[in-house]
């Protein structure tokens, strides 16, 4: 008797919950009649079946596959250097001076520099140099007619030098010439630009 009131009892209560349907990826499932009708502990019935709840866990981490490495991640980004010293224009004699590439006049303004005794020492890397001098030249030969009809075979020539210091970023000189009917062109504005150049190191202008 204990037996037909118990198996009724679980009749009704699938009758209750018989329109439910058991989500397959939230429970794992069975035939209630394997155990006779009866339910086990956790187990809720679904029509026909027993089931009970999957537990759920959280979303794996992708793991790394064996043999590889992950990169370390970099240093980080230095910020370049800012001068904080004072701003000046001053050249001190004995500075070192590194001659930027101007199309060959560079060649005419370190022999000029050396023919004036310019109180600088030239050096060959922008590494090693406190300033750097950069400038341009511009040499315009006589033509045919000016030599045919007067004789003359001198040029005229322009050039401009600019004299940065590396650590500041200030202008410490500046210098421009025109040379009208020169011989020498270059080597003349050259000679000019190193003579000024000398001036400025003894404060003369």
């Amino acid at each position: 008797m204990k037996l037909a009131m118990a198996f009724l009892f679980l009749l009704v209560s699938a009758t209750v919950i018989c329109a439910q349907s058991a989500d397959p990826s939230k429970w794992m499932c069975r035939n209630l009649s394997e155990s006779g009708g009866f339910l086990y502990q956790g187990e809720t019935i679904f029509g026909s079946q027993a089931c009970r709840p999957i537990e759920q866990t959280s979303p794996s981490v992708p793991r790394r596959e064996s043999g590889t490495t992950v990169p370390a991640p970099g240093p980080a980004p230095v910020p370049a250097p800012v001068y904080a010293g004072p701003i000046t224009t001053k050249v001190e004699p004995g500075s070192t001076v590194f001659i930027a590439p101007m199309n060959g006049f560079e060649t005419y303004l370190a022999a000029a520099m050396t023919k004036k005794k310019v109180q600088m020492a030239l050096v060959a890397s922008e590494a090693q140099a406190d300033f750097v001098l950069t400038g341009t030249s511009e040499e315009k030969k006589a033509g045919w007619a000016k030599m045919a009809f007067t004789g003359n075979i001198h040029s005229d020539d322009a050039a401009s030098v600019t004299m940065t210091n590396r650590k500041s970023g200030a202008i410490a000189f500046a210098y421009a010439v025109n040379k009208k009917n020169t011989l020498h062109g270059e080597q003349t504005s050259a000679e000019a630009c190193a003579k000024h150049l000398q001036d400025h190191i003894e404060g003369k202008e």
